[in-house]
Parts: structure tokens; sequence; C-alpha cells
């Protein structure tokens, strides 16, 4: 059966995959939950794009064959930038939570407040500090680009109340193929809030992907 690596958003954990982990279990699939560095297990590491491409890496390499990665917010951007430079690992990407271009004036600004808020406040909570690493990690990059580099399948899950779904048209058209499903009345949790929703779509991408093969060690 095709494993299915999942990867959290910033300042929640593994943990958030629950559902989804038992849907797959049910179903006969080998699940991987990441902690990203400055989350979970790894809170104590410093979060950046290459550690955040190397615990990911960790998680696919331990599977017997290419999985299904799945990405929410920070961890759908995170695993949209690890496939661009590894998509012969992988079987197919299901992102949610994550068609915003995350580039210009808005990154710079929201980078800027939070690392005062960080100085000023000095939260005990690594969380905080994670932010301001995720966000200097990200500027400049282009997620937008990465798409366009993929050949393997792609499928979209947003919540239809959720902000960071401005650019899915966007998102769509940088990956002929690829499809978009928006859950209604859901802001960005969506596998959270809508879990049977999101469940779905997991169990139709893995159905749509070619059979297994064992990967040769």
């Amino acid at each position: 059966m095709r494993p299915v690596v999942f990867v959290h958003g910033v300042r929640t954990s593994s943990a958030i995959w629950t559902e989804q982990v038992a849907a797959m279990a049910r179903a006969g699939h080998p699940v991987v939950t990441v902690d990203l560095p400055g989350h979970g297990d790894r809170a104590h590491e410093r979060f950046s794009l290459a550690a955040a491409h190397r615990a990911i890496d960790e998680a696919v390499e331990s599977c017997d064959m290419p999985p299904l990665l799945v990405g929410m917010s920070l961890g759908g951007y995170m695993s949209l930038a690890y496939a661009a430079a590894h998509q012969p690992k992988l079987a197919g990407l299901v992102l949610a939570g994550c068609t915003t271009e995350l580039r210009g004036k808005p990154l710079s600004l929201y980078r800027r407040v939070t690392a005062r808020l960080v100085a000023t406040f000095r939260p005990s909570a690594t969380s905080w500090h994670v932010v301001t690493d995720m966000l200097g990690s990200v500027h400049g990059h282009s997620s937008l680009a990465d798409l366009r580099r993929l050949l393997v399948p792609v499928w979209f899950v947003n919540g239809g109340r959720d902000l960071l779904r401005m650019d899915e048209r966007r998102f769509l058209a940088a990956h002929p193929g690829s499809t978009l499903t928006v859950v209604p009345r859901v802001g960005h949790d969506v596998n959270l809030f809508a879990p049977a929703a999101f469940n779905r779509v997991l169990t139709e991408a893995l159905h749509a992907l070619r059979p297994a093969v064992v990967r040769m060690r």
C-alpha cells in the first residue's frame, strides 16, 4: 500500500493529523508524521528551509516506496519546496492552506512585526521564534516557481474561509492537471475542522496514483 507522509503547519505539530492517521491506518496505508524544526519533538531545533527539507527527507526515505506527501500551511509550502528538489522520491502531493504566494511587502511587514513582538515581550514559548525563523526562510522564495517544476500529480485543498487561498487560481494554472477542492464554511485548518472532506481528497489521491512500486535499497 502507498505510504503517506504528513507535514504540519507553523506553531503546531504532527499531532494535528490524528483523524488522517486513523483513516489511513484503517485503509492499510503506512503513515509517517513529521515534526518540523522548532515544533513538537524538534522544538529545540531552529527552523530553516534546509532543516525542514532534512526533516521531510528523513520521513520520505523511511518509506519502502515513493509516498504521497501531504502538507498543511507551512507544511504545504515546505512540502512543495522539497518536492521541487526531490520529486523522483515522491508519488504526488496533497497541499492545504498554502495557495498564496508568500512574497513582497506583506511578508516583509509580518516578519518585522513578529520580530518586534518577540524582542519586546520575550515569550518563553519557542513557537514565537519559529515564526520569525520561518518568515526569514521563505523571504524571496517562490512557491509558484516550485510548482512549475513538478511533474508529479498535485491536489489542493482549501477551506472556503481561508485567507491563504487568494492565489489558488494562479497555483492551479502553474501545474496543469492539478485539482482544487474548496470546503465551504471552513477556515484555514481544513484537516481539523472538516476531516471527512479532507480524508476524501486523500483517498481520491491515493486511488489515482499509479500502482505502488517497492523502492530498492
